[in-house]
């Protein structure tokens, strides 16, 4: 009876005890033992590593996904502390000092709306540090990519030395074959959807020669985007229009165009056969739509080749408007890039010293495909989400959201233009540019240089006029 009272009075004295110190511990202050025990800390436990597994003793497998839900309570353990203590960390702050802090974690993405769980996309520390590693990469590829396209005909690609190789192969695979690390990947990729300005399309749509092509007719190095236009791109359109607003008909598609022996009869219209006779056609529309339009003769075979290999890029257009630019009174720019799983770039495109504030972004690529498939509201809170990445909380509330949809346009059915697939230049390039009798072609893709810019466009229809000046008369007039 005695032994039973003694161990129940020493249980007692041990649970309060420890009830009393929850702390156990040495004090790192007073080198004091604080507590009963001497706790050990999680950092010095040694990590048992799992056991070698054969492939061969694998029956079956499945991946499974769990979601930590911080706010249950059984995970509340995880949750605290709220701030960083000696002896423990909430698992955010162990994630956030391992990724960030140490670079001992290695943190990845779900690729955005692809939800990619293959741990191909692993996440930047957000204060914007490239490995040397990284830094490497991205620099031998780019210096390769520059010394190839000194060597690209801007107006005949496919007399490129070893153009045939350069055709043959995708830019993804050219990058998986180079090593490339992910942050270079990632770069070229953007490049490949829209950083050039003159195309877009993904690394695995377009050929390594036809990215050469777009650094030769377009080289970066020149700043093509240092200027903006005051009201915004749309004004020229306007401007034009309203000059000729007498020799212009909307709505009225080309239907077919019949190259006869004293002139050119153009039909167009919906339902009502309207025509034009002329001595001469300049066809300025995106390669994709010259499909639709009926010719007769009838156009060459390979030169159809090639405007089958010629789609229109995949993007949207994003305006945010605020009714300040507050990102400037914060004294940053506005400019942004990063491998966020929507918006890869932003820029400041509002008034230089004045309000509104006017963000602009794009959605490129097989992004913009899986953005369509989602309903508005979705659209919206997943491209602002990307813009407070950005640029802060404040980037939330826009007065204004504007999505321009371009690959669900009629008259362009993709952005910025179009773009050639493998196998393209080398295979159909040569008819490129060759006019169908007395029909020549224009629109900012014709363009040697900067295609994909208003300059291109510019310059493409003064080539086109040039060529049937010169096919009608010599050039006279």
């Amino acid at each position: 009876m005695k032994k039973l009272i003694y161990f129940t009075v020493l249980n007692l004295v041990v649970l309060s005890t420890f009830s009393q110190l929850p702390g156990s511990g040495i004090s790192l202050e007073s080198n004091v033992l604080d507590g009963v025990y001497i706790q050990e800390h999680i950092p010095t436990k040694r990590v048992v590593q799992y056991p070698h597994l054969r492939e061969a003793d694998v029956m079956w497998g499945k991946r499974v996904w769990r979601v930590i839900d911080l706010r249950e309570k059984m995970n509340h353990k995880l949750y605290y502390p709220l701030e960083k203590l000696s002896d423990r960390l909430s698992l955010y702050d162990v994630i956030y000092y391992g990724a960030i802090d140490q670079g001992s974690l290695t943190v990845y993405d779900l690729n955005g709306l692809d939800l990619d769980d293959k741990f191909r996309f692993p996440v930047r520390p957000a204060n914007g540090n490239i490995s040397d590693d990284d830094k490497s990469s991205y620099k031998s590829l780019r210096d390769e990519l520059i010394s190839i396209s000194k060597m690209v005909p801007k107006a005949e690609p496919w007399l490129t030395p070893n153009a045939q190789a350069l055709d043959e192969i995708p830019i993804s695979q050219w990058l998986s074959e180079k090593r490339a690390t992910p942050f270079a990947s990632w770069a070229f990729g953007w490049l490949s959807r829209g950083g050039f300005g003159t195309s877009s399309f993904e690394p695995f749509e377009a050929s390594l020669l036809h990215l050469a092509w777009n650094q030769a007719v377009g080289p970066q190095a020149e700043s093509p985007e240092s200027w903006l236009v005051t009201k915004g791109a749309g004004e020229v359109a306007k401007i034009l229009g309203e000059e000729l607003k007498d020799d212009i008909e909307l709505s009225s598609p080309v239907q077919e165009i019949t190259d006869g022996q004293e002139s050119i009869e153009t039909f167009y219209g919906f339902g009502v056969n309207k025509t034009v006779n002329s001595s001469a056609v300049i066809v300025a529309i995106p390669p994709a739509l010259r499909q639709k339009i009926t010719f007769s003769p009838g156009l060459n075979g390979e030169y159809r080749q090639l405007l089958q290999r010629s789609p229109m890029g995949s993007k949207f257009k994003v305006f945010a408007v605020y009714a300040e630019a507050f990102w400037r009174e914060e004294g940053y720019c506005g400019l942004g890039r990063g491998n966020l799983q929507i918006l890869e770039e932003i820029a400041d495109s509002g008034p230089v010293e004045s309000n509104p504030g006017i963000m602009v972004s794009f959605v490129a690529g097989n992004k913009a495909a899986a953005l369509n498939r989602l309903s508005d509201t979705e659209q919206r809170r997943l491209i602002l989400e990307d813009f407070v990445r950005y640029l802060g909380p404040k980037a939330a509330e826009p007065l204004d959201l504007v999505v321009q949809r371009w690959i669900d346009e009629q008259w362009t059915t993709g952005g910025y233009t179009a773009f050639r697939t493998p196998g393209a230049w080398t295979g159909f390039g040569t008819t490129w540019q060759q006019p169908h009798g007395r029909i020549f072609w224009a629109g900012t893709e014709e363009s040697t240089r900067w295609p994909g810019y208003f300059e291109g466009a510019i310059e493409a229809g003064i080539q086109a006029v040039d060529r049937a000046a010169a096919a009608l008369d010599g050039g006279g007039n």
